[in-house]
């Protein structure tokens, strides 16, 4: 008997989230995710989003509320940017001034400017590019929920990081429900709230990096992130996992590190600078925290080496 592509999956997702859903290829979380817009339909068991079974609605309109974005963008080659991104609204019969205006805002969101994309073809723009004209065309009528299969996975590591960074801050300022996949461990702690580990069609663990990271539920999570390297451990965890709160005499000197940087990049920025403690400062530049080699041993259980001598 086959063996079911995903089996006895059951969790709830909170609006707002975002969701990761990580293991290795074949492992049921891109058929999960097209579980969830009906591009497959389960042979048991029901999907809800904001409370409404989905297949009390029907699929086409179900997907029109649903952005989807996937690896290689999926732009139609023979529309230009602006047509691309206005393809729900003009399904939706949106008039054309509402449209034109949507299509500027969204353009402006992901960080092509208008005037100087709205007319190109795909062709002329690069991958990275493209993604976000994709991006852009997901969010187009503002969908409640994002399902996002490996957007990241052909671009080259600068893009992608870079990407990484821009999809947190519109995550931020838009607040939907995300589901991501992807196979990359350091790309599912840095985006995620939450993460979903699957194995052989079933989720093995549930629960926020941190969690995940320090507590594996078994050898084959341990195996998947490398929870076992130090380094590697380190370099999963992000600087607020072990931030220390602003005390009463801090005074705002010192290095300072991005919140969304690793253990390990803190661990390393402090021993060459052989500074006492770094300001975690947010994406906003608004110092969170502190961070110091005391509390990095504490958190990553590491024996942490003394500073160079110079």
């Amino acid at each position: 008997m086959a063996r079911p592509a995903v089996n006895d999956v059951s969790l709830s997702i909170y609006p707002g989230q975002f969701v990761v859903l990580l293991g290795p290829s074949g492992c049921g979380k891109t058929t999960l995710l097209k579980l969830v817009n009906r591009l497959y339909e389960p042979t048991s068991g029901t999907i809800s989003i904001d409370g409404r079974p989905t297949n009390h609605v029907s699929a086409p309109e179900l997907r029109r509320r649903i952005g989807y974005v996937v690896q290689q963008s999926g732009l139609f080659p023979h529309m230009r940017i602006e047509d691309n991104v206005a393809v729900v609204p003009k399904l939706l019969k949106w008039d054309k001034k509402r449209t034109s205006e949507r299509i500027d805002q969204l353009l402006d969101l992901v960080g092509l400017p208008p005037r100087a994309y709205r007319r190109r073809y795909p062709v002329q723009l690069s991958g990275g590019e493209q993604q976000r004209v994709g991006l852009a065309r997901a969010l187009a009528v503002s969908p409640t929920t994002l399902l996002m299969d490996e957007p990241f996975g052909a671009l080259d590591a600068i893009t992608r990081s870079r990407l990484q960074r821009e999809l947190k801050r519109i995550h931020r300022q838009l607040g939907q429900t995300i589901l991501f996949v992807t196979h990359d461990v350091e790309e599912a702690v840095r985006l995620a709230d939450r993460i979903i580990v699957m194995r052989d069609g079933e989720v093995v663990q549930y629960g926020d990096p941190e969690q995940i990271v320090l507590r594996p539920t078994d050898q084959f999570v341990s195996d998947l992130l490398g929870s076992e390297d130090v380094l590697r451990r380190l370099s999963l965890m992000p600087v607020t996992s072990a931030m220390r709160p602003i005390g009463d005499a801090f005074d705002g000197e010192g290095p300072v590190i991005a919140s969304n940087e690793s253990l390990r990049d803190a661990l390393s920025q402090l021993l060459e600078s052989r500074a006492s403690a770094l300001n975690v400062v947010d994406p906003d530049g608004k110092i969170r925290g502190t961070i110091d080699l005391a509390i990095i041993q504490e958190r990553g259980a590491i024996e942490v080496p003394d500073p160079p001598s110079f």
